[in-house]
């Protein structure tokens, strides 16, 4: 340790402590997600700066600038291919990262407060990734973003003010890229780099990474804990360098998607939002857009942050799937997701509920409320069910619901991504 940069030591024990339970350092307790986001948040800021001395954001010159990217300068097309596709790989590894939090069960107290952190995150991350999509200004990313502002409107009384305010103006155009290229470069960066080392801070304030329940008990005397310095900064580094040498390879191989010039006279026929958020849009072909784009998004957030503060019968914390009994419930119930959902979008499609399928009564109710109340009722019932049929606890029955609503939304946004055709029409009925 005498030979080690005094600085460096202080620096890394600010975000570690000196020593850790020897059990953290298993990869598969974490998988590493956090300090992958943290890299790949550093990936995009350097490549992001290098961008910027090219990338004009400017409608008539956004276009050209990107093509002298790729034509002209040097490495130009890679270092947008690393930018491009760490973007999207950080909203997959911020997603896997929530889900391992959840499954593991550390989001009970004392650490609900860092939940409401790491959703807050996960939402910065969405944005970042959201504005980015229109800077390219192709075909592409400019009717993805016509689709998914145009839901604006349906938000009753403030909708459409609340569009001409983000688009500066009726439509995408001039004033939209500005305002998109200022919350990228800028207040999404100071926003991720403010809340990012708090919600480390938090993690250690309370007690660092979450052991399984069953280790607990092996913790006692100083035995079970080693240095940080080097047993827990070589595995980071090591993680950090693997993952950043996986995306350039990934970046070598695979170009970042660059369609025609932007053309706000000629739609393309699919127009589909940004891919994670088009499970929204599959939910716009099966109900009113009120409910699809914003009812059920709200209710489902809502629900994410009230989540730690709810009644639970037991502590769960550390253990995955809260028990066996869990993880077999959590099965049952994937399997009957995966089954079912894809059953009631086909049923959807070929018997759609219609505008006026109900006459004199609103859409908002016949393609809104009622089929709202139907899920409700289903999803209360299918609660209940597995509550009795396993004798299972809050903390099991709850999880079933989450595993219900998460199969069925990656099912829509498959089927959308993929099966979807001209006209949003299924791919294997035309």
């Amino acid at each position: 340790m005498k030979n080690k940069p005094p600085v460096f030591d202080n620096l890394i024990l600010h975000l570690h402590p000196r020593t850790i339970p020897k059990q953290t350092l298993k990869f598969t307790l974490t998988w590493g997600l956090g300090g992958m986001a943290l890299v790949l948040v550093l990936l995009l800021s350097l490549t992001g700066i290098l961008l910027m001395f090219v990338y004009e954001p400017i409608s008539e010159r956004a276009y050209e600038s990107i093509m002298t990217l790729h034509e002209t300068v040097l490495f130009g097309a890679f270092i947008r291919n690393i930018h491009h596709w760490s973007g999207n790989i950080l909203v997959i590894v911020s997603f896997l990262h929530l889900l391992r939090v959840y499954f593991t069960g550390a989001f009970h107290s004392p650490r609900r407060f860092n939940w409401i952190i790491g959703l807050g995150l996960f939402f910065l991350v969405l944005v970042s990734n959201f504005t980015g999509y229109l800077l390219s200004w192709d075909q592409l990313s400019y009717w993805a973003i016509t689709i998914c502002t145009g839901m604006l409107d349906y938000i009753p009384g403030i909708g459409t003010d609340l569009r001409m305010m983000i688009l500066g103006g009726n439509e995408v155009g001039a004033h939209t890229l500005s305002i998109f290229f200022t919350i990228h470069i800028v207040i999404m960066p100071i926003s991720l780099f403010l809340f990012m080392p708090y919600h480390f801070w938090l993690v250690r304030k309370t007690g660092g990474v979450i052991l399984p329940l069953l280790s607990n008990d092996k913790q006692g005397g100083d035995d079970g804990y080693v240095p940080t310095i080097p047993n827990l900064t070589t595995r980071e580094l090591a993680m950090g360098l693997g993952l950043i040498a996986f995306v350039m390879v990934y970046a070598t191989i695979f170009d970042a998607p660059l369609g025609v010039r932007a053309n706000p006279g000629l739609s393309p026929n699919p127009t589909k939002a940004p891919w994670f958020f088009i499970g929204i849009q599959e939910m716009l072909i099966h109900f009113h857009p009120l409910l699809a784009a914003w009812v059920i998004p709200l209710l489902i957030t809502l629900a994410l942050i009230i989540l730690p503060y709810l009644r639970y019968d037991s502590g769960s914390t550390g253990a995955w799937f809260c028990s066996r009994k869990g993880q077999r419930m959590g099965i049952v119930t994937a399997i009957i997701s995966l089954l079912v959902t894809p059953l009631v979008i086909i049923y959807s499609s070929l018997f759609p509920f219609f505008p006026g399928w109900l006459p004199n009564i609103p859409t908002t109710i016949s393609n809104g409320l009622i089929p709202f109340m139907v899920i409700i009722g289903v999803i209360t019932g299918f609660y209940i069910i597995m509550k009795k049929r396993y004798e299972a606890s809050n903390n099991e029955a709850i999880q079933t619901l989450f595993i219900l609503i998460l199969v069925a939304y990656v099912i829509l946004t498959v089927i959308c991504y993929y099966f979807r055709g001209p006209g949003m029409e299924l791919g294997f009925f035309q």
